[in-house]
């Protein structure tokens, strides 16, 4: 399947990364040098997406400004500086500024680094994987001991097929959720328009057996406070000597 939309959500504040985010919002945050949006918008690009609604809301100002250098994909932007609406309301609000076609959604702040030149990048291969006729949603999952800055727990257990339910000792392969959704925009369509979170969308998902995940390739990477950023730095630096 070929997705060009997508949605990132970036509104959050950040507030475990203090007192770095005190003074800009959490996704301009430089990791090896680079805005940890960028990592996702780059991946994005990459993927072929031609458009991208990012929302903001902390230090909105300096996101637009920075958004706003990016040629490709192009940035729409959801305004969220009057109230925060969670990543479920977020998405509901965000995906209205994009058509009917398929979507990936990526958190600003989780990404991945050590893909492989010679093969599909992650979000080829969940494009590919995404079948909804089946599936309400596609996540892009990782194996705990292939991630850096998380907090040690699963959030899913795996089937052979992919199929996804929370995670539960014993009941297939455990994994992580990496932050990347496909997905139809109609799923929300039903979406309330105040602030909601969009585990609501993941539980409903494995009630009907159509939540479905795909293994990542390479590092996944989250910094939630600020010793995590030398942490994430250090595995970039190991990785880029290694290739």
């Amino acid at each position: 399947m070929k997705i060009e939309n997508a949605m990132v959500l970036a509104a959050g504040l950040g507030t475990r990364l203090r007192p770095v985010t005190n003074t800009m919002p959490k996704p301009l945050v430089p990791i090896a040098g680079k805005a940890m949006i960028d990592y996702g918008l780059d991946a994005l690009e990459a993927a072929g997406v031609t458009q991208a609604v990012v929302n903001v809301h902390h230090f909105a100002g300096q996101m637009i400004d920075h958004l706003s250098r990016r040629n490709r994909p192009e940035i729409l932007i959801s305004d969220e500086t009057e109230a925060l609406m969670n990543s479920g309301g977020g998405l509901a609000k965000g995906l209205r500024l994009l058509g009917s076609e398929p979507v990936f959604v990526l958190n600003a702040d989780l990404f991945w680094v050590g893909e492989r030149a010679d093969e599909k990048t992650n979000l080829r291969r969940l494009a590919a994987f995404f079948d909804p006729d089946r599936m309400d949603m596609a996540m892009l999952c990782v194996r705990l001991e292939n991630t850096t800055g998380h907090n040690g727990r699963n959030d899913f257990s795996m089937d052979a097929d992919g199929r996804l339910i929370r995670f539960s000792d014993g009941d297939g392969e455990p994994v992580v959720y990496a932050g990347a959704i496909a997905m139809m925009p109609a799923l929300l369509d039903d979406a309330p328009d105040e602030a909601f979170n969009l585990n609501i969308y993941f539980d409903r998902a494995i009630a009907g057996g159509r939540l479905y995940g795909l293994i990542l390739e390479g590092h996944w990477i989250t910094v939630g406070t600020p010793e995590a950023i030398a942490e994430a730095e250090a595995v970039i630096g190991r990785l880029a000597g290694a290739a």
